[in-house]
């Protein structure tokens, strides 16, 4: 196969880059599954390395993984239920421990364990239940000696780089149509040259014309990934995020429970992915044999519940562009002549005011009932009136008044209060 230059690959990727993406950007939420060998220990994905243990002792692990079959179809209808639109799994993490039938590294799930291919599982499950397919291999891998070797042996570098190239051609071929290559671990060699990334992505791509690449081996791809943090980018991005704060893979229940993040916060998160562009991908870390935490369930589900009455206000939405009017309880997402007002704290009281729009909207609605609500309009403010005592959202306790315009909505920041900003600006 003939390389394309950078330049030349980089034009071709963009050529075909918002047909590939579109249903992405549409998707906005995402689940992120971490599973491996590390979920026997239960102390962080990175306890191999952190804790120095030596690789053979390690890699005894293997030996009793104790994946159940069927667990990957749980995965995939949590998902489902919680309003994702499509999974990334880790089917070899960096302690190099592939979840696929793998003839280029026998270190797999086939050959110890289990004996199952857990990736063939998880994408048939996908297709099943019509989640978009995503695959996570990280570059980095601990278990091969080549990857230490590969930084001052020649012949050790040339092994690694095809032994990841070949790793990849697997993926890409044995699973049918594969939606997303999620990299990761770009150490030792740090640098698209030093992993030949150019020629093992013109490779994928050619397997699979329609994949969407992140930007992990050190080319810019399709997509940023910032990481344990919500950081818009001006590019496509998505924030993946672990659901406790601690780890990626599975650590003890009892005790994570605590740190487990909640219905509305897991509402924030994603409001701020969409509000600036972006994608929510949310990780679980399931137990050693691949069973769902129990901290996790109630969460997403309810969220799941919350999307399908309030689905609106996520989906498909672009990027907000300039301020938009609400309050200090509400954030809020924009589609076109309608805002979304998610009210994050529900005051009890029977009037809420919104200041700062020029001209007021046609009609106030529930969104998750469409029931319409009586305001009055007075200079550049809103008084929404008799609201109920109790929030109308039993799901996360995040109601969504849903502001409808004739035109684009014009606002104006704390227009009584002109010497705060500058004097007055229509946004």
């Amino acid at each position: 196969m003939k390389i394309m230059t950078k330049p030349e690959y980089e034009r071709w990727t963009a050529s075909t880059r918002d047909e590939r993406m579109k249903w992405w950007r549409e998707a906005k939420f995402g689940m992120f599954v971490h599973y491996g060998l590390y979920a026997m220990i239960g102390r962080n994905e990175w306890a191999q390395v952190d804790e120095n243990i030596p690789p053979e002792e390690y890699a005894k692990l293997a030996d009793d993984f104790p994946y159940k079959k069927g667990m990957a179809e749980e995965w995939v209808k949590l998902a489902k239920a919680s309003g994702m639109k499509y999974i990334v799994l880790t089917t070899r993490h960096h302690d190099g421990f592939s979840l696929w039938d793998s003839k280029v590294n026998p270190f797999n799930s086939v050959n110890y364990g289990p004996k199952v291919d857990i990736v063939k599982e998880f994408t048939d499950a996908c297709r099943k239940h019509g989640m978009r397919i995503g695959l996570y291999n990280s570059l980095m891998d601990w278990h091969n000696p080549d990857a230490f070797d590969c930084m001052s042996e020649k012949a050790a570098y040339d092994r690694f780089i095809e032994y990841t190239y070949e790793l990849n051609r697997e993926l890409m071929t044995n699973y049918g149509k594969i939606d997303i290559l999620w990299y990761d671990g770009s150490n030792p060699l740090c640098s698209a040259a030093g992993w030949d990334s150019l020629r093992r992505n013109q490779m994928i791509r050619k397997l699979q014309p329609e994949i969407i690449i992140n930007n992990r081996s050190c080319l810019d791809e399709d997509y940023g990934t910032p990481e344990a943090h919500i950081t818009p980018m001006e590019r496509d991005w998505e924030a993946c995020m672990t659901f406790n704060g601690i780890s990626w893979g599975y650590v003890n229940s009892e005790y994570a429970a605590s740190y487990s993040y909640t219905p509305s916060r897991i509402l924030t998160m994603l409001n701020t992915c969409v509000e600036c562009g972006g994608n929510l991908l949310l990780n679980i870390g399931p137990k050693p044999d691949g069973s769902i935490p129990e901290e996790v369930v109630e969460p997403l589900t309810k969220v799941g519940a919350w999307l399908s009455e309030n689905g609106e206000s996520v989906y498909s939405l672009p990027r907000v562009e300039g301020r938009i009017g609400g309050n200090g309880v509400t954030y809020e997402t924009q589609n076109g002549n309608n805002i979304y007002l998610w009210n994050r704290i529900w005051c009890g009281e029977p009037e809420i005011g919104v200041g700062g729009y020029v001209v007021p909207p046609e009609k106030i609605t529930l969104l998750a009932t469409g029931e319409e609500l009586e305001f009055e309009a007075l200079e550049h403010r809103l008084i929404i009136k008799n609201l109920p005592k109790d929030c109308p959202d039993k799901h996360a306790g995040v109601a969504v008044f849903k502001l409808e315009f004739k035109d684009k909505p014009q606002y104006i920041y704390a227009s009584r209060y002109p010497q705060l900003h500058g004097g007055e600006k229509i946004l």
